[in-house]
């Protein structure tokens, strides 16, 4: 049964409707992320082969005085697209802000993320916002005076293709202001082998990701996909340097979602998520062309992920 109009996100309709219709079907990344998608992925991120969160948070304990070194006191976090906040607890330990902001689409699992740091920091005000953080939304008015420090961990970034990362990084130094800080993750290119066992790993917990991604059309939007239709597959795309994620069609396959009736061939595909990776000199490319400026990189031993700080300096008004 379709559920009602207060509890299906417009938006969301709005993407997948005409996400399947397109030439090149695809579904924004970002609808991944129900609790149920946002529960699959912390358990992704304790995998083995994952090698992106286990490779940063090594690396973050390792920086992370160096990192509290440049903020200034009295800072207030933001980070973008929290989830379950577990590189958190690391940042603030180190920085020790006044308070902290943890922006996330997916609403419940933020507000009780946001409650176990509460419970961790009582010195550090808490203060979560529910928000789709590639669209515009407002910070709280009340950490209006204070200097801003963003955090985008998991290279996130990588998710956007870069005229879209672009932008989003545009939008963050707007939000945040001139004179703030972003502390960014990236992930950087290695072996191919490598890279696709991190996102199609024998456990099968990514594809249970990806193919949630239908269950929730199913649930939200009246659809009736038959789940064993599809199959979950990684691929390397090696001109866009990025692993893509697909769901694609075990067979010919009809169905409906909210009253439009779609039809995949066999072998077609829903594409649902980029990761692209970047070398040293593209990543502070992307970041420059966003408008931040790299001030320090940390880079783990192996070279397989940087962490970089950056800063939104005012505006030149010549080369």
């Amino acid at each position: 049964m379709l559920e009602t109009a207060e509890r299906v996100d417009p938006a969301f309709r709005e993407d997948v409707l005409a996400g399947l219709s397109a030439p090149i079907p695809a579904v924004p990344a970002r609808w991944l992320y129900d609790r149920r998608g946002s529960e699959l992925f912390d358990e992704i991120t304790r995998l083995p082969s994952y090698y992106p969160t286990q490779t940063e948070t090594a690396l973050l304990k390792q920086i992370l005085p160096g990192v509290a070194s440049r903020v200034p006191s009295g800072t207030a976090v933001v980070e973008f697209g929290a989830g379950s906040a577990t590189k958190t607890p690391l940042l603030l330990e180190a920085v020790r802000p006044a308070v902290y902001v943890p922006v996330d689409i997916s609403g419940d699992y933020l507000r009780e993320s946001a409650a176990e740091i509460a419970g961790l920091f009582p010195s550090i005000r808490v203060e979560p916002v529910v928000a789709d953080f590639a669209r515009p939304f407002e910070l709280p008015e009340s950490i209006s005076a204070f200097p801003k420090l963003g955090f985008f961990p998991g290279s996130t970034i990588g998710n956007f293709v870069p005229r879209t990362a672009t932008d989003l990084l545009r939008s963050f130094r707007d939000l945040l202001g001139v004179g703030s800080q972003l502390l960014i993750g990236m992930d950087r290119v290695k072996p191919i082998n490598r890279l696709l066992a991190a996102y199609d790993e024998p456990e099968g917990v990514t594809a249970a990701f990806n193919l949630n991604l239908l269950e929730r059309i199913n649930r939200e939007l009246d659809g009736d996909i038959p789940l064993d239709a599809f199959r979950h597959e990684a691929r390397w795309n090696d001109i866009l340097s990025r692993i893509e994620m697909h769901l694609v069609a075990t067979r010919d396959v009809s169905f409906t979602i909210a009253d439009r009736r779609f039809s995949f061939a066999s072998g077609s595909s829903i594409h649902t998520e980029n990761s692209h990776k970047y070398g040293p000199r593209g990543s502070r490319v992307l970041l420059l062309a966003g408008g931040w400026t790299p001030i320090a990189e940390w880079n783990d031993s192996a070279g397989d992920f940087a962490v970089i700080l950056s800063e939104a300096l005012p505006n030149r008004f010549a080369p």
